[in-house]
């Protein structure tokens, strides 16, 4: 039976790789720990106490120190209770310096302090073998693709943790360990103890503004007003989110070595103190990061119009001489900022509705500027409403990098800012730029006719006279499609590592053989569709395999994906292993239990519902059960993942609607067993180039039919004064026997949203339909309420259900033929298309009807228009790619993968297809990356991807 503490394991070791390189990513790491230590029984007194001592600072708002020390203390109590740690997180403890910050925290009189020595004494250097039942969390194998130097010993002159015997893994003999560089998006190495000039970790700290009090990550003092403190709390976590978002996309693929990772201050160019505050916020310290923040767009300053010459409804940029500027009246009585600019041909206007007095210093009468912005036509001649603003002290240079050329425009930069920052990105580019190392293979290169690495970025950055101004603005250029490319190429590249060292584990060879697929087969009450049948086929091949499975199913709603996972799952449990199946939601962890009980328990195999609900002796029993091996298959939500679940031989993950789970909570499920079998599932169907890059390194199967006798769907879109028309239509199926669901975006009355909402909607239904039974079912009321308002729309006692998105996943009612979606604009298209398919599960004609409002945006009267014309979720998830853009999709930072600052997924699809051929080439001829061409690429792979192809092998 595993300890009752090791399902912390997959989780730390994610927060602590490469030098905590993601902790600014990891949250809930307390939420974690506190259900694992509440199902803890039997642990070592002494470790519970530095446990306990440490969970006020693994989370933000801690310093980032704090949560280091914090986290090396949880390691340290983790291997006192007798938890083998891998080989990365043992070296973590023994080279930590917990008794600096960590002496701090509160505990217990007898546990004061955590001495690094005794913790040391505590952890052997080499591999502990742990109990039997206990899975090992991945062995530290050196991957043969990374780059081969030499161990920087730790300050001080100690020697670092030898490398551990036998740990070598497929690849042979592991070659020395890099050293880790800073990562991206972090703070210099001044973090971990002192920066390149020996500057403390406290000073980088305060420059950034995050973690410079080092009391910020204690709990306040007592008697704080509980308002202070939750400002508190909102004020530091927005601080750290701010800074993370402006790195994010800066630091992507700057070099982290050799001279263009010096600090700017070693330049020999004296910053001014504005710009050194805005390169600070947006992370850009090194002399490399400066040739990686792109510009946005681009003016055409080859030659500058006169004022005359501006034409309205057109941006323009024009150089004039400031003639008046004042605070004018303006409407509703209130103050406006007015100037008037004029040149030989004319004047115009430029205008601010909300200015302060340090405006009026930025137009001094007299002073030449440059303006730029859209003109507009008013009864008092031209104008521009907010313009840009840059001094012309240089306009007539001819070697100006402001004027006679095309000029960069940099994002989040004032205009007195521009130009000295377009000053130093010049000089970079001009002395620096040769620095920069060439990732790519130059047949590669020759092959797709791609520019070097450095002549493209001078060209973005300062692009020849005679470039494509169209091009450059829309990031299209030559120079940009190089860049994008780069990017996109080991992304893939990263992928297909992902993707042959999970091939290259030792898994389960599970016995597919023809009599046990039958039986497998035969335990379902209908036929396989041909689809479902073809992905059968794909599972079971994997599962055949001696290397673990890591397959993503996708199909549309109602496409019979549990259906698969059920031939799975008794694969499985034919060969003597537990199966796990997660589910999002606990009505969907409850319909699958009944699914599998159904049809699992007449064969004899027992099925348990881990849930948080329940009594403490129902959810003890079910826990035993699993533990023991008398339970076979467990279904669950998050709860599956609390540490005190285990199983006593799991082989089968199943994780459905997995874009719901985080890479921590997969990863914790899958560390439950020694390497199984992973199954995911999605009803969300994935665009091509998303599933390219989200799930690169997973085989994928489409289950793309749907069973026989399913009826299309009607979608149609009412604006609300045609909601009589509605509850008309509903009247009517509701009189043939069938049900309705209506969904509202808000449980509750809403002061800020001028909502409908279901607790109201409710009570207005049941007088709409008083001869009909309405429920009323949301995510705040309790599991057993929710069970029973459930039950009795599936007994057919309620013929209305009034409920949020929470029905959106999983519910299945046959004989439900109407779906009512209020305020259908608030949805997104995925959110539509989930809850129209809670219809049309029977034999009956169904309808959807989307409810919205008639003041609406381009973009929700688009997702409406889309859902009427279409019922192909894939076709939705198409338009629904190209409507919100890719930063949406990829915005979680959860996927694990590396940020895209200049490759657009929707635009660049071509250039996708192009990387990931050439990086599945290049794996194929060299697996290793040992060949002398290809070292330039383990470089640039372990930079852009800082660690995270250590992560969980799904998503």
């Amino acid at each position: 039976m595993n300890h009752p503490l090791a399902s912390l394991v997959g989780p730390l070791k994610y927060a602590c790789q490469r030098d905590f390189a993601q902790l600014g990513i990891v949250k809930d790491l307390r939420t974690l720990m506190e259900r694992t230590l509440a199902g803890a029984s039997g642990v070592d007194a002494r470790a519970l106490d530095d446990l306990r001592a440490a969970l006020p600072h693994v989370d933000p708002p801690a310093p980032p120190e704090h949560r280091k020390a914090a986290l090396r203390q949880v390691l340290g109590a983790l291997k006192l209770s007798g938890v083998a740690l891998p080989e990365e997180l043992e070296r973590v403890v023994v080279t930590g310096e917990l008794n600096a910050v960590a002496a701090g925290f509160p505990r217990a009189p007898e546990r004061a302090h955590v001495l690094e020595g005794e913790l040391a004494a505590a952890l052997p250097r080499r591999r502990v073998t742990p109990p039997q039942g206990v899975a090992q969390a991945g062995r530290n194998v050196v991957p043969p693709w990374k780059s081969q130097e030499p161990v920087v010993p730790p300050v001080g002159g100690a020697r670092a943790p030898d490398a551990v015997g036998g740990a070598t893994g497929r690849a042979g003999a592991a070659p020395p360990r890099m050293a880790e560089p800073s990562p991206r998006g972090s703070r210099p190495a001044a973090t971990r103890a002192s920066g390149p000039s020996g500057a403390p970790a406290r000073e980088s700290m305060s420059r950034t503004g995050v973690g410079a009090d080092p009391r910020k990550g204690l709990p306040p003092a007592e008697g704080a007003a509980p308002a202070e403190k939750g400002k508190k709390k909102k004020k530091a976590k927005a601080v750290g989110a701010e800074a993370s978002r402006s790195e994010a996309k800066l630091l992507s693929i700057a070099p982290r070595s050799g001279p263009l990772s010096a600090p700017l201050k070693t330049l020999g160019k004296r910053l001014g103190p504005r710009l050194v505050a805005v390169l600070d916020k947006k992370g850009l310290r090194r002399t490399g990061d400066i040739l990686f923040l792109l510009p946005r767009c681009y003016e055409d300053r080859r030659r500058l119009r006169t004022i005359a010459e501006l034409i309205p409804g057109e941006r323009g940029v024009t150089v004039g001489t400031v003639k008046t500027a004042d605070f004018v009246p303006g409407r509703g009585g209130k103050r406006m900022f007015r100037a008037v600019v004029g040149d030989r041909s004319g004047s115009i206007a430029a205008t601010y509705f909300h200015a302060g007095p340090w405006l009026k210093s930025r137009f001094s009468v007299g002073k030449q500027l440059v303006l730029s912005g859209e003109v507009r036509a008013s009864m008092n001649g031209r104008e521009m409403a907010h313009p840009e603003l840059e001094p012309a002290e240089d306009l007539e240079s001819t070697t100006s990098v402001h004027f006679h050329r095309i000029v960069p425009i940099y994002p989040g930069f004032e205009r007195g800012e521009q130009r000295s920052f377009r000053e130093l990105a010049a000089r970079i580019s001009e002395q620096h730029a040769h620095h920069l190392e060439e990732p790519l293979p130059a047949d590669l290169r020759r092959r797709y006719h791609l520019m070097g690495l450095p002549d493209a970025l001078r060209f973005i950055h300062f692009p020849p006279e005679d470039a494509d101004l169209e091009a450059l603005d829309a990031h299209q250029s030559p120079a940009h499609r190089r860049l994008a490319f780069d990017e996109l190429f080991f992304l893939q590249l990263g992928m297909a590592l992902k993707r042959q060292d999970v091939k290259a584990e030792e898994g389960i060879a599970f016995d597919v053989a023809p009599a046990r697929l039958d039986k497998a087969r035969a335990a379902l009450p209908f036929e396989l569709t041909g689809a479902q049948a073809r992905v059968v086929g794909d599972l079971a091949r994997d599962m055949a395999r001696p290397e673990p499975m890591s397959r993503l199913v996708q199909g549309d709603v109602g496409s019979g994906k549990t259906a698969v996972a059920l031939v799975a799952a008794m694969v499985a449990l034919q060969d003597g292993y537990q199966v796990a199946v997660m589910a999002p939601t606990e009505i969907l962890a409850e319909q699958h239990e009944r699914t599998f009980r159904r049809i699992l328990e007449p064969l004899g195999f027992r099925v348990g519902l881990v849930s948080a609900a329940g009594t403490a002796k129902h959810k003890r029993t079910v826990r035993e059960g699993v533990a023991s091996g008398e339970l076979h298959l467990a279904v669950g939500t998050h709860a599956l993942l609390e540490g005190g679940v285990s199983f006593q031989k799991l082989g089968l993950v199943v994780i459905d609607e997995q874009h719901r789970f985080g890479v921590l909570q997969r990863q914790t499920l899958m560390g439950k067993g020694v390497m199984p079998d992973v199954l995911v599932m999605t009803a969300t169907p994935i665009p091509r180039t998303l599933a390219m890059t989200l799930y690169g390194d997973l085989d994928v199967s489409i289950i793309d039919q749907l069973p026989p006798g399913r009826t299309p769907i009607t979608t149609r879109v009412f604006n609300n004064q045609y909601r009589a028309r509605v509850y008309e239509a509903v009247a009517a199926e509701l009189a043939k026997g069938h049900q309705a669901y209506v969904v509202y975006p808000l449980v509750e009355e809403s002061e800020k949203l001028d909502l409908e909402d279901a607790t109201q909607g409710a009570g207005k239904l049941q007088v709409v339909f008083p001869t009909a039974r309405v429920g009323l079912l949301h995510g705040r009321m309790k599991a057993e309420e929710k069970d029973a308002v459930m039950e009795a729309f599936r007994e057919k006692q309620i013929q209305l259900l009034v409920c949020t998105t929470v029905v959106e996943v999983g519910v299945d009612v046959p004989n439900a033929s109407v779906m009512v979606v209020e305020s259908a604009e608030r949805f997104g298209l995925s959110q539509l298309h989930q809850l129209r398919g809670r219809v049309g599960r029977g034999a009956a004609a169904s309808f959807c009807f989307l409810v919205a409002g008639a003041a609406r945006s381009w973009e929700s009267t688009e997702r409406l228009g889309v859902m009427e014309r279409s019922s192909d979720g894939f076709v939705i998830a198409e338009k629904d790619l190209e409507i919100r853009g890719p930063g949406e999709f990829l915005g979680t930072r959860q996927s694990g993968l590396p940020e895209l600052a200049v490759a657009n997924l929707v635009r660049d699809g071509d250039l996708l297809s192009l990387a990931q051929v050439e990086a599945r080439r290049i794996m194929d001829r060299d697996p290793k990356l040992q060949e002398p061409e290809h070292q330039g690429l383990v470089k640039a792979l372990e930079e852009r991807w800082e660690g995270r192809l250590a992560l969980a092998r799904v998503g």
